[in-house]
């Protein structure tokens, strides 16, 4: 297992105050993050866990700062009933003679969708571009069928009800 380590630094004597007043004047001239205002994801992972679920991790960006659903968001087009309650939706997927074939999901017969709903992060600063890292633990993740790989379409949408751009976890082999 890794464990951090400190490592000292052989020039800590040379790095004085002064210098760093000297560095503090250019401290605010770093450029401000800019992003599109529909939310960008980027697939990072989705690893199998000892329990035998699986952690989907994105990384999301957004450039006007609505991305996220808070609890409180709950009249239309957030209600529980609503199609925008839950705003990150993976789209499961089999690969079925040669193809992937989006597979829908029937609650009435027991197929829960895997939608999730995302908490708003709040942005820092003045800017309200955000990015990060969205982390989710499947407990379930894939249906009893013929077919043995599966992958997952990921979208997410912000308050405006803006799609993120769509991205795909790799295959999988199910269990």
């Amino acid at each position: 297992m890794f464990e951090p380590k400190f490592i000292a630094n052989p020039f800590h004597r040379r790095f004085t105050p002064s210098i760093l007043l000297f560095l503090l004047p250019f401290n605010g001239c770093l450029p401000e993050a800019s992003f599109p205002d529909e939310p960008l994801l980027e697939f990072r992972s989705f690893d199998p866990q000892v329990n035998g679920s699986r952690e989907l991790i994105i990384g999301f960006s957004d450039g006007d700062g609505n991305m996220g659903l808070a609890q409180a968001d709950t009249i239309p087009p957030f209600c529980s009933t609503c199609e925008y309650h839950q705003n990150l939706k993976c789209e499961y997927q089999e690969f079925q003679d040669g193809e992937w074939i989006e597979i829908e999901l029937n609650p009435d017969a027991g197929q829960i969708p895997f939608y999730y709903r995302v908490p708003p992060a709040a942005p820092t600063g003045q800017n309200p571009s955000q990015n990060g890292t969205i982390a989710i633990d499947m407990n379930s993740w894939y249906l009893n069928s013929e077919y043995d790989s599966i992958r997952f379409r990921i979208t997410l949408y912000d308050r405006d009800l803006n799609a993120s751009n769509d991205v795909f976890t790799y295959a999988v082999a199910k269990p």
